[in-house]
């Protein structure tokens, strides 16, 4: 019945599903290394209406061992999204059922669904897992005493959700994070940006976290980067990586801002790479 509901695929023992936490909109302003105007019709061209829409996915992992969710959405943060437990309990998910948390990385629109409005945690039961370099960065004060007003907010999110999840919170390195799901560093986007590929029955599915914001244009376009990248050129050579890994592969995609179909394929084309999505 759940993949009735929203999209799914079974990789040998993991089921997993796009559980959509609705939309922020980001102005193609923010994007670099292309004019508003050519992004406006890249998006127009692919059927994206409003063409500065971005969605936000979250991934609900399960198997025998584990219900895990990757990334948990804005929450309502700055009005950003908000549907996640809404949409779990359609799943038949409660916050309870969760017992893993994993998080590609820590900015607001991936970590604020994971605390309600009174600041308590969302997830009473979950551990949550999350790269050394992403949590050193964000409880580092050299850091925050040289972020803008914009970036310091942030920060504080941050701070409260890992302050929260502090007794049930596990950071890595490297390696499997839990059985069958593997560490991939994804550095560019912030500095612990990580990936997990899940592997089950010599099946393979890349959840690839923010290496596209606006995913029609960074993947026609992977040199455009956007605002919101710690390190712009980094980014930039992370995601023509896994474009040219995705592609020569074939491998199942997933991504927090893909559209609602949640799961993809990367095409390579003569001049770069298209997006096709892969509704199971």
């Amino acid at each position: 019945m759940l993949g009735q509901i929203f999209p799914s695929h079974q990789i040998g023992d993991f089921s997993i599903t796009a559980i959509s936490d609705g939309y922020l909109q980001a102005h193609l302003g923010l994007l670099s290394n292309i004019d508003i105007a050519a992004a406006t019709r890249i998006q127009n061209s692919a059927g994206q209406q409003p063409p500065e829409a971005m969605h936000i996915n979250c991934y609900l992992v399960r198997s025998a061992r584990s219900t895990t969710l990757i990334d948990a959405g804005a929450g309502g943060i700055k009005q950003w999204g908000g549907l996640l437990l809404q949409n779990l309990a359609l799943a038949g998910v409660s916050p309870a059922d969760i017992d893993t948390i994993l998080l590609t990385h820590a900015h607001p629109d991936h970590v604020g669904g994971l605390l309600n409005a009174a600041g308590q945690r969302v997830f009473p039961n979950a551990e949550l897992v999350v790269h050394r370099r992403e949590w050193d960065f964000w409880l580092d004060d050299a850091h925050l005493s040289r972020a803008s007003e914009r970036a310091r907010g942030n920060f504080q999110i941050a701070r409260d959700v890992f302050e929260r999840y502090r007794q049930q919170l596990r950071t890595f390195e490297t390696g499997e994070v839990l059985p069958g799901v593997l560490a991939m560093p994804l550095p560019g986007h912030t500095e612990g940006h990580t990936g997990y590929l899940l592997s089950s029955a010599e099946r393979d599915l890349l959840v690839w976290g923010d290496i596209v914001h606006f995913p029609h244009i960074q993947i026609h376009r992977p040199d455009v980067t956007i605002a919101f990248d710690q390190d712009s050129g980094l980014s930039a050579s992370t995601r023509s990586r896994m474009l040219d890994m995705a592609s020569a592969d074939q491998l199942l995609i997933a991504g927090m801002h893909l559209g609602e179909p949640g799961f993809a394929r990367i095409q390579r084309e003569r001049r770069g790479f298209s997006l096709q999505y892969d509704q199971a």
